[in-house]
């Protein structure tokens, strides 16, 4: 009753009987007295973003979830459900009691020394409480709202049966609601478990625990169980209060690069990122460090993404689009029937505006946005892991430019990537792989002329079977000989390598120097 209600009050009611299956009804809405009183000329976005407010907090939560797809959106609703706010009204003290003792086996004045009252915040999913430990640590516990499962398990359902109605609008193609609805119950379904975010916290912690960019509160597990969470309190400014940090006398330029540097350390170093770094979820001390809380949605990426983004950023930095039209085509994304000569051209398109800007104009998560969006008008297959990762992009762009509306992305991030890449192709981490796949490299090395050799015939076959293939298949020959060889001269490399160690344990030098030598020859060989 509440949504038909919402639904009417926000005329969303015409925009569902707009679908295919139900636009047959449609005429029912000129029988409805509200069609004649609508409550105020609002936007399509805007009727969105206030029905998901007056649904309540699960239906916020699935627009913001929803706010971080945005190649999936029109521009309009997109920039709306950016707007959502996580605040909730608070639910009773007493419950939240309650619960805890029951989640942690004891009365609240046997677990803390101290506990407020007064909610320190109330989201969607938790609460928040300060406390004090037993010991004396000055800490928050935050508790998932009671019964939010339920509530959650409800309106899921109910989701995925508006999803599929909406399935036979016609921007159904273009948002795939059944997706989303899949996408939003895998994210809230892990929020509701604080033993996640607990490890996410404990791991993010690790991976600062030698730096001075980024803190992260400690995690008390012997007070922490599936619904309650108790971390270290940390004091702090939000980040967005931009006049309380410059009457501090915080270096706002250093703070935005250094934001952005955080960003590229948790992707492309420890590859382990925070995915919700809202204002909200950041906070600065008085001596300019960044400060993270709730680490509800993490993200990581696999090995070739993060080359991807690697060589895709690296390109754009050096103003060559054609490098960042060939690092998508050369991905493995790319469909047969993908016109490569148009795809370079359509880069170019949105890479060479951004070039006449000014550095600072430039918002680089845009451009990454708009080659995605590209890309699905061709052949080639948009990558969601990447998407989340935009969207973090986005965030922190936006939120370095607020702090330092001067930021260049550019001059902060390129020599980070350069000399990540550096750092990745150097000696050591050759050696380092080397080693890692030498025992398998050494069980492969006999194996490799017959099958190079077997390969060799059935491909010369193939050229008797049509001459309009000729062409092409002595090119595959061709490289597919290039790559033995390239193959067998890292093989060997690799196993001098190896064999130079033995003989420098065992204090042959002159040993280890030849076959050193011999390495290095094998490894220019193969390059």
């Amino acid at each position: 009753m509440k949504i038909s209600h919402v639904l009417m009050r926000y005329r969303l009611d015409s925009l569902v009987l707009s679908t295919p299956f139900l636009k047959s009804f449609k005429p029912l809405l000129y029988l409805t007295p509200w069609y004649y009183f609508p409550i105020k000329k609002y936007s399509r976005g805007e009727r969105i973003r206030l029905a998901l407010e007056a649904l309540g907090p699960i239906y916020i939560k699935f627009g913001q979830t929803l706010s971080t797809r945005p190649d999936l959106l029109p521009d309009d609703i997109s920039l709306e459900l950016k707007k959502l706010q996580d605040s909730c009204p608070a639910f009773s003290t007493q419950k939240a009691k309650l619960m805890i003792e029951e989640a942690l086996g004891g009365k609240i004045k046997q677990l803390f020394k101290t506990f407020d009252d007064q909610p320190l915040a109330s989201a969607s999913i938790a609460q928040v409480h300060t406390a004090t430990t037993l010991e004396g640590q000055e800490v928050v516990v935050k508790v998932v709202r009671p019964d939010i499962d339920k509530l959650i398990a409800r309106d899921i359902k109910l989701m995925y049966a508006l999803a599929k109605i909406f399935n036979k609008h016609p921007l159904a193609k273009k948002i795939r609601p059944i997706e989303v609805v899949e996408e939003f119950e895998a994210i809230i379904m892990n929020e509701l478990d604080m033993r996640i975010e607990a490890a996410h916290c404990d791991k993010i912690r690790e991976n600062f625990e030698h730096s001075d960019l980024l803190y992260i509160p400690k995690v008390y597990h012997h007070l922490s169980r599936t619904n309650v969470l108790t971390t270290e309190r940390i004091y702090g400014t939000p980040v967005g209060e931009i006049e309380t940090l410059k009457a501090k006398n915080i270096d706002m330029k250093r703070l935005a690069e250094e934001g952005v540097i955080i960003f590229f350390t948790q992707v492309f170093k420890h590859n382990f990122f925070h995915a919700d770094m809202h204002p909200g979820n950041i906070f600065v001390s008085d001596t300019g460090q960044y400060i993270g809380v709730d680490f509800g949605i993490m993200g990581s990426l696999r090995e070739e993404d993060k080359n991807f983004l690697a060589d895709i950023f690296l390109a754009f930095f050096n103003r060559d689009y054609q490098k960042v039209a060939q690092v998508y085509i050369d991905s493995g994304w790319v469909g047969i029937n993908t016109d490569e000569k148009a795809f370079e051209a359509a880069v170019q398109k949105i890479c060479d505006p951004m070039f006449d800007k000014p550095l600072g104009d430039i918002s680089f998560g845009q451009v990454l946005l708009d080659l995605i969006q590209e890309a699905k008008n061709f052949d080639i297959k948009v990558q969601p892991q990447l998407l989340l990762l935009d969207k973090t992009l986005l965030n922190i762009e936006g939120l370095g430019r607020q702090l330092y509306p001067q930021l260049d992305l550019w001059s902060t991030a390129k020599p980070f990537l350069e000399d990540l890449m550096k750092e990745k192709y150097s000696m050591k981490k050759t050696f380092e792989k080397l080693k890692e796949d030498a025992p398998q490299l050494l069980r492969d090395i006999p194996e490799l002329p017959a099958l190079t050799i077997n390969a060799l015939k059935q491909l010369s076959k193939l050229k008797d079977i049509d001459k309009l293939y000729a062409q092409q298949t002595e090119k595959i020959v061709g490289q597919l000989g290039e790559n033995a060889n390239r193959q067998t001269a890292a093989l060997f490399s690799g196993s001098l390598l190896i064999l130079s160690g033995v003989f420098a344990v065992n204090s042959l030098w002159i040993a280890s120097g030849v076959s050193a030598i011999g390495a290095l020859l094998f490894w220019i060989k193969s390059r």
